[in-house]
């Protein structure tokens, strides 16, 4: 049993709450916070491959970073979700990079990547792909939508009604797309991120939380900071274009084979029993908090588990720390839990809340 839920005090609890993708306040400049994770941007390999998978991604990083300035958390957090096997929401106004980001991850990985802008009059078949009578063959041909890709940009999926948000959530878990009866695979990897628009929410269809369930990370897409910001002026300045990723200098730097072997490294990093009962500890804290009237699910726990060994084996351990943990608490399960009115009234956050329980929770020794 967890103490008094600390973030039922109302907003002053969480004036200190973390800015950060992982829980510390300075990853969103690809540091380690205190106490946290080591920066996994770094070219030390614990095994001392300096041109393994963890090196190779690392040099994804540091390609992704000519492009994107100041976004190397939410780098950081797509390649845990490549790993994972998992997909993200993308949560930030528009205007942070997220197309380029998005664009420059799949041409460091040798990968293929598409934008799909969701509107509330797009289909599902416009989404997965359909079938087309070819006058000429007398035959219906399947043409294949945007879905069959490896990096998908679903911009404002919130925009589109619910059966095609559907559609393109059953591709995410199933992996396939069905048409007539007639099962096709997607491409591997695939991952989705699809963006949310915090600010304006007239006109939208909010994803109901079983759907919200099927992400394995809501990363938020912050605004830069003002040293980042004079940067992507000057780049701007002397001629950067965000459509010539090749005169940016940006190279295939790892490929799908690296994804291969970092997630079968990744499924060797050891759990002791202790951290295995920290994360299932947290996410029973989310239950049971007054503030919450919807805590995070079995599914949620097993999602906090494979993030943090994602995140262990990028920093170059091959054991979990509760750091580890924490670090990925918030990134995990931010969008599984749900606040109940009168708190959020208050100005409580998910966020917030989730610190909360971080603190009240025992940390294994």
């Amino acid at each position: 049993m967890i103490a008094d839920d600390p973030a039922a005090a109302g907003p002053a609890q969480f004036e200190k709450a973390p800015t950060d993708q992982f829980g510390y306040a300075d990853a969103a400049t690809g540091t380690a916070g205190v106490a946290g994770p080591a920066d996994p941007s770094g070219t030390a390999d614990a095994a001392g491959d300096a041109f393994g998978p963890r090196a190779a991604l690392a040099a994804v990083r540091r390609e992704v970073a000519k492009a994107v300035v100041g976004q190397d958390s939410v780098v950081s957090g797509l390649l845990i979700a490549l790993i994972c096997e998992g997909h993200v929401l993308l949560e930030g106004v528009p205007g942070v990079a997220k197309t380029l980001l998005i664009r420059s991850l799949a041409q460091t990985l040798s990968l293929e990547g598409k934008r799909l802008q969701f509107t509330p009059d797009l289909m599902p078949g416009d989404v997965t792909g359909s079938l087309i009578y070819d006058a000429r063959t007398a035959r219906f041909e399947f043409r294949a939508g945007p879905v069959f890709t490896n990096l998908l940009l679903a911009d404002e999926i919130n925009r589109t009604p619910p059966k095609t948000q559907a559609a393109l959530l059953e591709a995410m878990e199933e992996r396939q797309v069905s048409v007539e009866g007639d099962p096709r695979p997607l491409p591997a990897p695939f991952l989705v991120a699809a963006t949310q628009n915090p600010v304006e929410y007239e006109g939208t269809y909010p994803l109901p939380e079983a759907q919200l369930d099927r992400f394995l990370l809501k990363l938020t897409v912050p605004l830069p900071e003002r040293a980042d910001e004079i940067a992507i002026l000057d780049r701007h300045a002397a001629g950067f274009d965000p459509r010539d990723l090749a005169a940016a200098g940006i190279r295939r730097v790892a490929g799908p084979g690296d994804l291969v072997q970092a997630r079968a490294e990744a499924r060797k990093i050891h759990l002791t029993g202790e951290v295995t009962g920290y994360i299932v500890d947290i996410c029973r804290a989310t239950r049971i908090s007054p503030s919450l009237r919807l805590g995070a699910s079995p599914r949620g726990a097993t999602a906090l588990q494979a993030t943090s060994r994602a995140w262990a084996w990028l920093s170059g351990r091959d054991y979990v720390t509760p750091d580890d943990v924490k670090a990925l608490a918030g990134p995990t399960l931010r969008h599984r839990i749900q606040l109940r009115p009168e708190v959020e009234l208050d100005g409580a956050t998910p966020d917030g809340v989730l610190q909360g329980l971080l603190t009240a929770v025992p940390v294994p020794r």
